[in-house]
């Protein structure tokens, strides 16, 4: 029952809100709804804290962690259009992922005859499709939301500039790798190393959010998902790394 001051009791206001009690007691530990309390310590809560869970609701329903939720609605609203800017390019990533799945899977479909052998290199297909998204999946973690959705915008560009990027970075490791063992000052290896940090300036675009999550998920590359490493072998040669390191540091750079 609804007191007389419009504030309610966790029970009534939990069936009011169609969540748990558990739930309220989370969100009130994350200083994200946080109700009055009486001298004798019961929580109470009140029209407005309904207000702010339907936000909560709505913002969790949009994917958002409540890491975010909190951010958004403790600071300037303004910041929540860039907000969901963010989580509408991922929920667009995700949604290509799963076309690229259902893709895969329409075309097993059309491919196996009913009571005959499935063709091996169909199921292939679909599980290189599942790998590449578990793949992105993992490689999340090592970028900030706004890295991830520039990161997501960079994926888009068209399969042949994506050909040419890859091409220049085959091309340069190739380069490095015929110069190890020389001197890392000698101006050859000073000219990869300013074709590396041009590549690298190229693909970040000067975001520095982006260049650290890059230069996180490289430094653990060892760590990525088998599958990963299948495609990305050609750049993972760790004397390469180390050299072209050791030459940039001479420069200065």
């Amino acid at each position: 029952m609804m007191s007389q001051a419009n504030s309610y009791r966790i029970q009534q206001f939990a069936e009011l809100a169609g969540v748990t009690v558990r739930t309220l007691h989370h969100y009130d530990r994350l200083n994200l709804l946080c109700p009055t309390r009486t001298e004798i310590g019961y929580r109470l809560y009140t029209d407005h804290d309904l207000e702010r869970l339907e936000q909560i609701v709505a913002l969790k329903f949009l994917g958002l962690s409540l890491k975010q939720i909190k951010a958004v609605l403790d600071r300037d609203a303004r910041e929540l259009p860039e907000i969901l800017r963010s989580q509408r390019r991922a929920l667009e990533e995700k949604r290509r992922q799963l076309e690229r799945a259902i893709g895969a899977i329409r075309d097993a479909e059309g491919t196996i005859q009913p009571g005959e052998p499935a063709d091996a290199n169909v199921l292939r297909k679909i599980i290189e499709v599942i790998e590449m998204q578990e793949d992105t999946d993992y490689m999340k973690k090592y970028y900030s939301d706004e890295a991830w959705a520039t990161l997501t915008e960079r994926r888009e560009m068209g399969p042949q500039s994506q050909e040419q990027v890859s091409q220049a970075w085959v091309e340069l490791f190739r380069d490095v790798e015929d110069c190890l063992g020389e001197d890392p000052a000698a101006p050859r290896v000073q000219a990869l190393a300013v074709r590396w940090k041009a590549l690298v300036a190229e693909f970040t675009g000067g975001d520095t959010q982006l260049a650290a999550g890059l230069k996180s998920a490289w430094a653990d590359r060892e760590h990525w998902p088998e599958s990963h490493q299948k495609y990305s072998g050609p750049f993972t040669d760790q004397r390469v790394w180390d050299f072209i390191s050791r030459a940039m540091n001479c420069a200065g750079q």
